[in-house]
């Protein structure tokens, strides 16, 4: 057996013993391992998985963020995270590292759960506030057609309240038409024409 599969085989020996009884804990298989962080079934949560190369220990394992697990999380969620488990495990290079890397990340659960911008849900709430934006102006834009057809109709020759105000401006004119002066005589000259058209029928001149 090689230095490096002695190495591993002890510390997967290691790992059983140390998380015996903690159903945050998977060993998938000889070389793959998880571990989750959070509320259990819970939407603030999520798993990490470290996969053993063949030469592991001596470089770093595969650390595995992408799970069906972690569906809901973000991708910058995901690349921080992994970027800080690399940097950890640079320091312990030649040794087994699997155990550190599940608890550096104990600590730190509450605050990379925290930042929203980097979770799934900010980027979602971004996406409704901008549709709101969206229906906002969209009902503004309704708004100002409706403003518009108001106006059009409310024209000459239209129907509603365009036709009850032509109406009125020809009461106005009638009335104006009709008009009598201060003694209740109407005007000199308001009968001309019917004086002419009865002499044209008649044959009649005027004097």
């Amino acid at each position: 057996m090689s230095e490096t599969k002695e190495m591993q085989s002890e510390e997967r020996e290691a790992l059983a013993s140390i998380y015996e009884g903690d159903n945050f804990f998977k060993q998938v298989n000889g070389e793959t391992f998880q571990y989750k962080y959070g509320e259990e079934d819970g939407s603030k949560s999520f798993l990490l998985e470290i996969c053993w190369q063949e030469n592991y220990p001596n470089e770093l394992p595969t650390i595995n963020m992408d799970t069906f697990y972690n569906r809901n999380l973000s991708r910058p969620l995901k690349d921080k995270i992994i970027s800080m488990l690399k940097e950890e495990g640079e320091q312990w290079l030649g040794c087994g590292m699997t155990y550190t890397l599940f608890e550096c990340l104990k600590d730190k659960v509450e605050e990379l759960l925290a930042d929203a911008s980097l979770t799934t849900g900010g980027t979602e709430q971004q996406v409704v506030i901008g549709t709101n934006h969206q229906e906002d102006a969209q009902r503004s834009s309704d708004e100002e057609d409706g403003d518009e057809r108001g106006t059009k109709s409310s024209g000459p020759g239209a129907g509603g309240g365009g036709q009850k105000k032509e109406q009125l401006t020809k009461a106005q004119k009638r009335k104006q038409w009709d008009r009598v002066d201060n003694k209740g005589n109407r005007p000199r000259g308001w009968d001309w024409v019917d004086i002419i058209k009865h002499l044209s029928q008649t044959g009649g001149k005027p004097e």
